[in-house]
């Protein structure tokens, strides 16, 4: 390992090196010199290494020398100038792009050349065995060889980036610009597998992040700028899947997009969410989820029709015209007929998953089955004025298959009408968030549907049937494809017939007293005698329905109202009475508990006072006490002094006296 006393002078041996054609050795000097502990401090020559480095990471396609050289420089730029960390990787990536784009222009056979279903897997054992067999080489396989490794090192290249970015706040525009050119990188050269892998890898990098977000220096996806950066890569996620036909990466991209805002508290803007529920129509009506799809385009139109103001009216009319098709396009049976338990609580918890995908807000109950259904559907439609905005085909569409009983006259009322939707749609205006809409993609279902409409009719009105004559009255399908559709009518419930090929005849059982369909047509019936009844007998006055019928009934039903509502002002005496008296309860009660409060408080005042009191008495009581016993203490140091000083005088006085007499007898001697 060498040693440089500056790091310009390992970028001039690197040079030297380069020179004469020893460009590993150049790389691997500078590559000890980023790696080395003595150079953490950023300095501006570093920059120029890097650049130097990555250019030689690229032309000797060492894609791991590069990951190395990369962290650790971000290491050392991180907190002083990670400006300059982005402009390395930004000219990483144009190099590896660079190289990569040479390559493929030299190539003839890009499409041979790039036929490897994995960029990331190694040789396989054929093609080793196949270069050792063979003496020269074809130009397909050198094509191979030239071009293949250097799209491998730049799909490498990418998730090296994204790798070192992917926790870095400061970056993220460059993360974010990063994913979407490999998203265009798997879109171009339609890379399925190196897609799925991509979106998996971005995914890992948000759960990662939301697992430790409280770090310093991650993102913070709740900031406007980070939310718009994560939705505007999911965004592009979701239109490659889709331009790919992986519809099952496009269905996992979408629960990306909804985790993220269910994530965030938020939702993106009126132009993003056209584009989610434009996706999720596709998504739905390839995976033939029809309930969906539907659900969608309701949401499509009612976001098109709120937010869009520059939308013209023809626009709106196809759009509309999609969401009631798509509605009619599902089938009008109950699939979850004769299912188990566990297989109802799946369905239930699937529709439950899907209105969250597609954003409506559900009561689920538990005893109810149905969270989204066509019934419930079709008159949400009706509710929010979707029917007035379709155009007149579509319109008489829906009444015929919805509200008419024309048993021998439906498929031919019904086809004409078909003939006309299939011609319409096209690509709307520049003001549509939507590119196109194309009406033709529902005839076959909705040819389904009239089928088993006109099935279910004439069942209420023939027991038998010849073959020959139901097949002439369906004219969209041969009788075999009539069969298959009667087949799983039949298993949900839908309709009761039975073919018989032996006598060419199809048999409708008879409906009991109590059914449905006996009741249905009875309805029917009414109807029509009182339509009857009303061309023969016109009303002379102006009277209710009920009137007509019984000519007493008004009176009784003014009676009634008068009693019920004098009840209801008794009720309402009697309630309140009654609040009255809870309030005048309430009142007392209130008023006892001030009084006792009040009693409390002067209580408390009265013992605080009390032992205020006996607490001055004691302190004079404790002053008086100290101030005798001072005086007493001070009387009997006086008295000890005083009797000291007696005590001293009479010593004095005998000392004379002794004295005295020791002379006295000193003398006589």
């Amino acid at each position: 390992m060498s040693t440089f006393a500056k790091p310009e002078n390992a970028l001039k041996r690197a040079e030297e090196l380069i020179n004469v054609g020893q460009k590993q050795d150049a790389l691997q000097a500078l590559h000890d010199l980023i790696t080395s502990k003595r150079y953490r401090a950023w300095q501006k020559p570093l920059e120029r290494i890097m650049f130097k480095y990555v250019e030689l990471c690229v032309d000797l396609r060492r894609g791991r020398f590069a990951k190395d050289g990369l962290i650790q420089y971000r290491i050392v730029c991180q907190q002083v100038n990670v400006t300059s960390l982005e402009e390395v990787i930004k000219h990483f990536m144009h190099l590896s792009t660079e190289k990569a784009e040479e390559a493929r222009s030299h190539s003839q056979a890009l499409e041979e050349a790039l036929d490897v279903d994995d960029l990331e897997a190694d040789k396989r054992p054929e093609d080793l065995m196949l270069s050792y067999v063979s003496g020269e080489k074809g130009k397909e396989r050198s094509d191979r060889e030239l071009v293949t490794p250097w799209f491998k090192f730049l799909w490498e290249t990418y998730r090296t980036v994204l790798e070192i970015l992917r926790n870095n706040s400061k970056l993220e525009a460059l993360y974010a610009m990063t994913a979407h050119r490999a998203f265009q990188f798997c879109k171009q050269y339609k890379r399925t597998t190196e897609f799925r892998r991509l979106c998996e890898i971005i995914r890992n990098h948000l759960v990662n992040l939301n697992k430790y977000r409280d770090q310093r220096d991650r993102p913070d996806i709740s900031a406007p700028e980070s939310l718009q950066l994560y939705l505007d890569t999911r965004f592009e996620q979701l239109k490659v899947a889709t331009e790919l036909e992986l519809w099952q990466e496009a269905f996992r991209s979408i629960e990306d997009i909804h985790g993220l805002m269910f994530m965030v508290k938020k939702t993106p803007k009126a132009s993003l969410m056209v584009v989610y529920y434009a996706k999720l129509t596709e998504i739905f009506w390839i995976s033939s989820s029809y309930l969906y799809h539907a659900y969608a385009w309701l949401k499509l139109f009612t976001l098109q029709k709120s937010f869009n103001k520059n939308l013209s009216q023809k626009d709106l009319q196809m759009i509309a015209s999609s969401v009631v098709l798509a509605a009619l396009a599902v089938t009008p049976y109950d699939h979850t007929y004769g299912a188990s338990h566990s297989e109802l609580e799946n369905e239930k918890e699937r529709n439950l998953r899907m209105a969250n995908l597609i954003g409506f807000n559900l009561d689920l109950k538990p005893e109810s089955r149905e969270v989204l259904s066509r019934p419930s559907l079709l008159s949400e439609l009706v509710s929010k004025g979707v029917m007035s905005c379709v155009t007149q085909e579509v319109k008489d569409l829906y009444h015929l298959l919805e509200h008419e009983f024309l048993p021998l006259d439906l498929a031919a009322k019904v086809q004409p009408l078909l003939s006309k939707i299939s011609k319409l749609g096209g690509k709307l205006g520049s003001a549509s968030s939507l590119p196109e809409v194309h009406l033709s993609q529902y005839v076959p279902a909705l040819e389904k549907l009239a089928t088993l409409r006109l099935l279910q009719q004439v069942s209420r009105v023939y027991q038998t049937m010849k073959i020959e004559s139901l097949s002439q009255m369906i004219p969209f399908f041969d009788f075999s494809a009539v069969e298959k559709i009667s087949v799983d009518a039949v298993k949900r419930n839908f309709i009761a017939m039975k073919v018989d090929h032996m006598k060419l005849v199809v048999l409708f059982s008879t409906p009991g007293l109590e059914s449905d369909d006996l009741r249905d047509h009875l309805t029917v019936f009414a109807e029509s005698l009182n339509k009857a009844r009303a061309m023969i007998y016109p009303p002379t006055k102006k009277s209710s329905k009920l009137g007509e019928i019984l000519p007493g009934l008004g009176e009784i039903v003014d009676k009634e109202h008068k009693i019920l509502l004098a009840r209801k002002s008794i009720i309402e005496k009697r309630k309140e009475e009654q609040e009255r008296q809870l309030l005048e309860m309430e009142r007392e009660e209130e008023s006892r508990r001030l009084k006792q409060l009040k009693i409390t408080e002067e209580a408390e005042h009265k013992r605080l006072a009390a032992e205020y009191e006996q607490r001055n008495r004691q302190r004079i009581l404790r002053e008086i006490e100290e101030r005798e016993l001072e005086e007493a203490q001070a009387l009997l140091e006086e008295q000890e002094k005083r009797s000291k000083r007696k005590g001293g005088k009479k010593a004095h006085l005998r000392g004379r006296e002794s004295d005295k007499a020791n002379f006295n007898g000193k003398g006589f001697e």
